[in-house]
């Protein structure tokens, strides 16, 4: 185990600047989750980190040794792809062994090895089959098991569960944070898909155009974003945004106008008369709220334990998504009055910065 450090780290193609200083330490034993949209740099820093691709600036120190130019194979890491990448001609075992073999590990050694991380993942009884004969979960086992063999300081994992399907990837998910606890090794994940954000992390790391934008406890950005942008990409469906003017304000808060006069409060520190944008969750949103945001809904859908109502608010057009009584029948075209508590409201500047 390991922890790692990462100094003012910046990569470009050309003058194409892909990341722009990033500064992190990881804790020994830790397991982070880099997540953004697509082109944040999130998968190039993880390759950086292996030593895949070449930084143009900053250090990369794993215990505290400074690993900027050893080549990948003598960082102690080990990395586990997207594609799944095994030898189509190797039985499960010759896959998981190879790296063991080629270092010139003695037999004994290396079976021992295979077979611990086998036992770890539940695949001993597919040791002697091929890829071909293997669902998508076993070959990704697969994959984790030819990491795992190599006892890395870190263990690097780049969108490991993408091409496999929905309920496989609840049941990945599940075996890749037993997987954590049983090793109790330092781990970094890079994913998309913010369901695997925050339910695997001990910390996740928001980046956006090559910057962190936010590093934290999964619950701690949920309910305490820094910006807007982490705001509106963490949670499914994403925070509404509203925009208005800030009406009052005391020690206490924020009184906040919006289009067609009406309110919200909310526990921040501006001045009056700035305008801002109001942030609230659709979980968060009581529909048919006395002296509420009138909108008309123009979309339902019904998901059995919950129902979202899609509707656009009558003054602004700004559309509202909220969480609402699925035993109510809502209908297309009704009026609602939506609202919410002020504890549950999130005001931004016109930074973006959460107040």
């Amino acid at each position: 185990m390991a922890e790692l450090r990462l100094e003012g780290i910046r990569k470009s193609y050309g003058d194409v600047a892909i990341l722009h200083g990033i500064d992190l330490d990881i804790r020994d034993g830790e397991f982070i989750v880099f997540v953004g949209p697509s082109g944040c740099g999130k998968s190039t820093l993880l390759r950086a980190i292996c030593g895949l691709e070449d930084i143009s600036g900053g250090d990369i120190l794993i215990g505290g040794v400074r690993v900027n130019d050893v080549p990948p194979a003598q960082r102690g890491l080990a990395m586990v792809f997207q594609s799944y990448a095994l030898y189509p001609h190797m039985t499960v075992h010759e896959n998981m062994a190879f790296a063991l073999k080629l270092a010139g590990k003695p037999k004994a050694e290396i079976d021992a090895a295979v077979l611990n991380a086998a036992q770890t993942l539940q695949i001993v009884p597919l040791l002697q089959r091929r890829p071909k004969e293997l669902s998508g979960g076993q070959r990704q086992r697969v994959a984790i098991g030819r990491a795992i063999v190599r006892q890395p300081k870190v263990f690097l994992f780049d969108e490991p569960l993408s091409n496999l399907d929905a309920s496989l990837r609840v049941q990945m998910r599940i075996e890749l944070a037993k997987l954590h606890r049983t090793l109790a090794t330092t781990m970094i994940y890079v994913t998309h898909d913010q369901v695997e954000a925050m339910t695997l992390a001990d910390r996740i790391v928001v980046l956006n155009a090559g910057r962190i934008e936010q590093v934290g406890a999964p619950l701690d950005l949920y309910h305490r974003p820094d910006n807007l942008f982490v705001a509106g990409f963490l949670g499914a469906p994403p925070m509404n945004f509203l925009a208005g003017r800030v009406s009052a304000a005391d020690a206490n808060g924020v009184t906040v106008t919006l289009a067609g006069g009406a309110q919200v409060t909310a526990p921040a520190q501006l001045e009056v008369g700035d305008d801002v944008t109001v942030g609230i969750r659709p979980e968060h949103i009581e529909a048919n709220a006395i002296g509420g945001i009138p909108a008309s809904v123009f979309g339902v859908e019904r998901l059995g334990e919950g129902t979202y109502l899609y509707a656009k608010a009558e003054h602004s057009g700004e559309q509202i998504v909220a969480r609402a009584d699925p035993e109510r029948h809502w209908v297309i075209g009704e009026r609602v009055l939506f609202g919410a508590p002020a504890a549950r409201v999130h005001v931004f500047d016109q930074a973006g910065k959460r107040r």
